[in-house]
């Protein structure tokens, strides 16, 4: 992640349940937080995960004034995906897929917090697959710390890199 700190309000928090059809006032309603153990507006699980707006380098965020994104109506790379490159054919050696994404809870994050995160490489290792070869998964985790430096949450996501085009 390229920012250095992720402010986390509450009108933050209250979109993202929406969006995820979470209606528990834990994460919209000040009153009724206010009477529950945590005392305040917690945010829902996978919440962190929407740092990735705030970062300006994020390959999924929009390009303000740039070139189109992913969702824009046109290709989804922004050029025609090639044979070459995987496009169309399930995956490639020049790409990679996202496979599976883990969060461990520490702490609550709460309306107001102002979150950091730290980025490093976690595990790797192969498989030999029957129609991509090769199958190379590697881990990334990201370490997310609150403003008094403790740690809230780690998430850890796991990307899949194919040694050839899916045989179909």
């Amino acid at each position: 992640m390229a920012i250095d700190k992720f402010l986390v309000e509450a009108s933050h928090i209250m979109m993202f349940a929406r969006s995820v059809g979470d209606a528990n006032p834990i994460y919209h309603d000040e009153e009724y937080a206010k009477k529950t153990d945590l005392g305040g507006i917690i945010a829902p699980p996978t919440f962190a995960q929407s740092s990735a707006q705030f970062d300006p380098d994020y390959f999924l965020r929009p390009k303000i004034g740039g070139e189109g994104w992913f969702g824009s109506g046109k290709e989804a790379t922004g050029s025609k995906p090639s044979k070459e490159s995987g496009g169309g054919s399930g995956g490639g050696a020049a790409m990679g897929l996202h496979a599976e994404q883990h969060f461990e809870y520490h702490l609550p994050v709460k309306a107001g917090d102002v979150l950091s995160a730290t980025t490093k490489p976690g595990n790797s290792w192969e498989k030999e697959s029957k129609r991509a070869g090769k199958l190379k998964f590697s881990e990334s985790v990201t370490e997310y710390r609150n403003q008094d430096g403790e740690l809230v949450i780690t998430a850890t996501g796991v990307g899949v890199q194919t040694e050839r085009a899916v045989d179909s």
